[in-house]
């Protein structure tokens, strides 16, 4: 089994049992149109509460944004999540993550993924790959908001810096270590 089937699997269990209705309807995963448009809220709500991924973007050879992220589990876990590659203002590729996990934890959470390449040889290393799992390959700082307020563009130095925003839900810890991300071709 995959790890996408297996954090499907642990997902859809884990919601259906708990009768979570948080996360609206996720099945626009196919939908190239509904992601696009969740991609821009996104982006539209990460740059009004965070100014500082604003001024990275202008600097960012692509950004990589995962809306509506979910991620669930009890005792196993996963997370889950569909998203659009960005260059210059358009979409150029559709990507997909996902995760697995075993341990102590209850709860569920969704939130919005967003990773500015700011380097060419991190955004080809993600082209390139047959799937990228983070923490290998290129440097990424998740920026927090004691980062982000001494974050410019002259002190950005790092392959990727990582925003996750607008979580909703309740879920102990939130990580993006292990996480696999690969390309995909929605169906319409």
């Amino acid at each position: 089994m995959t790890i996408k089937q297996w954090a499907g699997m642990a997902l859809a269990t884990f919601l259906s049992l708990s009768g979570c209705q948080m996360f609206g309807d996720n099945a626009h995963y196919d939908d190239r149109g509904q992601i696009n448009r969740d991609v821009e809220t996104a982006l539209a709500h990460l740059y009004a509460t965070t100014p500082e991924a604003r001024a990275l973007a202008k600097n960012a050879k692509g950004i990589l944004v995962f809306p509506r992220v979910v991620k669930a589990g009890f005792i196993g876990g996963g997370q889950f999540g569909v998203g659009a590659l960005k260059k210059r203002g358009g979409t150029v590729g559709y990507y997909q993550i996902a995760a697995g996990s075993y341990g102590l934890q209850a709860g569920a959470q969704s939130f919005d993924y967003v990773m500015f390449f700011m380097k060419s040889s991190a955004l080809d290393y993600l082209s390139s790959s047959a799937g990228w799992e983070v923490g290998v390959g290129p440097s990424i700082v998740v920026v927090d908001a004691g980062v982000a307020r001494t974050l410019t563009t002259t002190t950005a130095k790092d392959d990727v810096y990582a925003f996750i925003s607008n979580q909703r839900g309740l879920m102990a810890g939130l990580g993006i270590q292990g996480s696999k991300i690969t390309q995909f071709m929605p169906d319409h």
